[in-house]
Formats: structure tokens, C-alpha cells, sequence
């Protein structure tokens, strides 16, 4: 009894202390496009979404892509279209780009889950490839020009999403549905089996585990919502052009989610939040911004080997807190 009510009065603390700063953090999202330039918020927002979703495959599955601009960038060009040629509303303009994504992502999946480790990755990067000069040829994505000046239309036909705050709140919606959607993934029997594969494959597999299909569901969510975030993005913008299906885009969601850290659901989004705010910053000034968040980038893997959140969980007061590293 005395052992039960220890752990209790241990547990119930920390459990309280991570409500408050969940409550906190979405208090202030929702005060955020008062404060801070709606667009700038709302770029973060989906940059940390296509994060998460990058680090749902790598931090969960074990499976480095450097090919997810792909779906962010294809879901982005497919919204793009569907709204300006089509006339469809944003919410089937943004499905008809997460299943563009899912359709791309099965079949990326489909090739690349044969191989592992770096030959995973490079299949991965060579697909990539071959849809970014897809992009460059095809007629429907304009070339070079991209489709600019794309309609963000209303919401369900009454919501005006060319008002900025309406916009943001759309916007901050997806958001948090798409990283409830991981949050619930990765807490599921599914994720948990995840966990295993990266962990223990051949384990898994002598277990009775379809390796193969788990990884291909893992691929296929991941590029779903890494396509949300693509085509949520499209509408903000109001265009889709080639640098959103370059590898440029690929390593720098991979930049993001190593410097919050990996296999954490908050680490992505400090990482994203993070690098969002350094380029917009560097954007206007004479240091190069590529050489800044290299420089950045070095200096995370040298000093902070989780990831900066990761350091914070496994540090005294991130365990004091209640959080836990397990990567």
C-alpha cells in the first residue's frame, strides 16, 4: 500500500505538469496570429506536420526516406490543380492531394521496402528523383512556373479562407488533427509492432510478423500526412511549385526532425518552429542561410545526440517532469 501511494504521488504530478504545458502550448496557437504574422504561424504549422509525419517513418519504423518531398510536394501540386482547373472545394482539393500522396507512397513503398539501411534511402532518393523531373515535364504542374495564384475558396461553401485569421484556424485544425491521428498510431497495437520491427526485425519476423506490410502501412501514413501537410500548405501560399518536390526539401524535414528529435512527438514540431524562424530571420539579412542551419545542424549532432527535445527528456528535470526518452 505504502509502495502504490508513492508512486501515485509521484505519477499524478508529472501527469498534471505535461496537461498544463499541453494546455498551454494550444492556448497559445490560438492567440498566436494576433501576436505573430498569421502566414509566417501557419507555414510553421505545416512544416511541423510534414515533420511528424516524416518522423512517424523514421523515429517509429526505423526508416530513413530521403524522398518525402515527393508527397508533400505531389499533394501539393495535386490540391493546386484540383482547385484552380477543377473548381473543387478546398476540403476535396486537400483529399484528392492526401490520396495523391497515399497512391505515391504505396507505390514508393512498394519498391523501396525490399531494401534496408542506406540502400533504403538511396531507392527512396532516385524515386524522388524521377517525380521531381516528372514535375519539370508534365503539363499540368506549368514547368518552371509552377500554378500560381490558386483559389483557397470556402470551406464547406461558407467559411471564407481568403480572411487570414479563418485561414489560420483551418489551418491550425488540420494541424491538430494530423499529429492527434500519429499520436494514436504510434499508441496502437500497429505502432507497437512498429517499435519491434525497428528494434528487432528478425525477432519480429520469427514472431510471425509481416515485416514487409507493416513497413508499407508505416510508409503509406506517413506520406498521407506528409501530403496533408503539402497540400495545406498549397492553399496558404496560393501556388505549388518544384521547390516543394526538390531533394532540397527532403533534407530539410530531415534537418528538422534531427534537431528537435527523433522518436518524439513534440521534438519534430520545436524542430520545424525552429528552422522556420531561422530562415525567416537570415531571409532578409547577408549570412547565407544554408551555411547558418549546416552550421546548426552540426553543432545538434555533436552536442545534442537525441535531438534538443530528446536531450530535455532524458535530462534530470525532463525525467522530474515525467517525460521519457525511448528511443
Amino acid at each position: 500500500m505504502a509502495g502504490t501511494t508513492t508512486l501515485k504521488s509521484k505519477t499524478q504530478p508529472s501527469l498534471s505538469i505535461q496537461k498544463l504545458l499541453l494546455v498551454l502550448g494550444l492556448v497559445g496557437l490560438i492567440w498566436a496570429p494576433f501576436f505573430i504574422y498569421p502566414i509566417f504561424v501557419m507555414k510553421v504549422l505545416c512544416f511541423a506536420l510534414f515533420a511528424c509525419a516524416f518522423n512517424l517513418l523514421l523515429g517509429y519504423a526505423g526508416l530513413l526516406s530521403f524522398g518525402h518531398a515527393t508527397f508533400f510536394g505531389g499533394a501539393a501540386y495535386f490540391t493546386a490543380h484540383a482547385v484552380k482547373e477543377w473548381g473543387v472545394p478546398p476540403e476535396l482539393g486537400i483529399l484528392i492531394g492526401v490520396a495523391g500522396a497515399s497512391l505515391l507512397g504505396l507505390i514508393m513503398g512498394f519498391v523501396a521496402i525490399r531494401r534496408q539501411g542506406i540502400y533504403f534511402a538511396m531507392i527512396t532518393l532516385a524515386l524522388s528523383y524521377m517525380f521531381y523531373f516528372f514535375c519539370l515535364q508534365a503539363k499540368f504542374t506549368h514547368g518552371e512556373d509552377g500554378i500560381q495564384s490558386v483559389p483557397r475558396g470556402y470551406l464547406l461553401g461558407v467559411l471564407d479562407l481568403n480572411n487570414s485569421f479563418n485561414m489560420y484556424y483551418f489551418v491550425l485544425a488540420v494541424f491538430l488533427i494530423g499529429v492527434l491521428i500519429i499520436w494514436r498510431f504510434i499508441n496502437s497495437p500497429f505502432g507497437m509492432i512498429l517499435k519491434s520491427i525497428r528494434e528487432n526485425e528478425q525477432r519480429a519476423i520469427s514472431l510471425g510478423y509481416s515485416v514487409a506490410h507493416y513497413k508499407l502501412g508505416a510508409f503509406v501514413m506517413s506520406a498521407a500526412l506528409a501530403g496533408l501537410a503539402g497540400a495545406v500548405k498549397a492553399l496558404v501560399f496560393q501556388f505549388a511549385t518544384l521547390t516543394d518536390v526538390a531533394w532540397q526539401m527532403s533534407g530539410e524535414v530531415i534537418l528538422m526532425t534531427l534537431l528537435g528529435g527523433i522518436g518524439t512527438l513534440i521534438g519534430p514540431i520545436f524542430g520545424a518552429g525552429f528552422v522556420a524562424t531561422l530562415e525567416n530571420y537570415l531571409a532578409t539579412s547577408e549570412f547565407p542561410v544554408t551555411i547558418i542551419t549546416g552550421i546548426v545542424f552540426m553543432v545538434c549532432v555533436l552536442l545534442f545526440r537525441r535531438g534538443i527535445v530528446g536531450e530535455f527528456y532524458a535530462s534530470r528535470l525532463g525525467r522530474k517532469l515525467g517525460f521519457e526518452y525511448r528511443r
